[in-house]
């Protein structure tokens, strides 16, 4: 199969929401319910857009993997001023921080590379782009994830922990 990475910006963002849905059910899978109370699948992209579009607006950029046409992957990258960021008060960093908000592969496409090609894609952009320090998350329970993102020089840095109210549909 023929693989094309390439940088998109808002044009691309409708072409998104089939794989964001499958990340917005992955992290359901992954979470459980103890993680839960999810949004339904027309809140979550509602609000996913809408924070992709302000990404987009302010400098980040999306990436997608394409094979033999068809949208397999994508990453979508926010870049920061350090100031508007939680690290000034503790790491020294330059004067933008990137930040991986999203990265998800279609699971027919799954171990074909194609999450380290996207990664690589991102660090060529942001280094063209003189950014070095980069951010990434991922659900404590999404072991796959994380062991990629530790091969990539990524390490555990901050712990969210959450108590969600909500949980009787309100």
């Amino acid at each position: 199969m023929s693989t094309t990475i390439t940088r998109a910006g808002v044009e691309a963002l409708d072409r998104l929401r089939p794989l964001w849905l499958v990340l917005h059910h992955h992290h359901q899978a992954v979470g459980g319910p103890a993680l839960g109370p999810y949004v339904d699948d027309a809140a979550s992209w509602a609000a996913r857009r809408a924070l992709y579009t302000g990404f987009l607006d302010r400098g980040g950029f999306a990436v997608l993997a394409e094979r033999d046409g068809q949208l397999a992957g994508y990453a979508m990258v926010a870049v920061t001023p350090a100031d508007e960021t939680l690290m000034p008060d503790t790491w020294r960093t330059g004067n933008r921080v990137a930040e991986v908000e999203t990265l998800v592969i279609d699971p027919g496409a799954r171990g074909a590379g194609l999450g380290t090609a996207l990664l690589d894609r991102i660090d060529e952009e942001l280094a063209a782009d003189g950014v070095e320090d980069v951010l990434i998350g991922a659900l404590v329970t999404n072991t796959d994830a994380i062991r990629l993102y530790e091969r990539r020089g990524f390490r555990p840095a901050w712990l969210y922990l959450l108590r969600l109210g909500g949980r009787d549909g309100a």
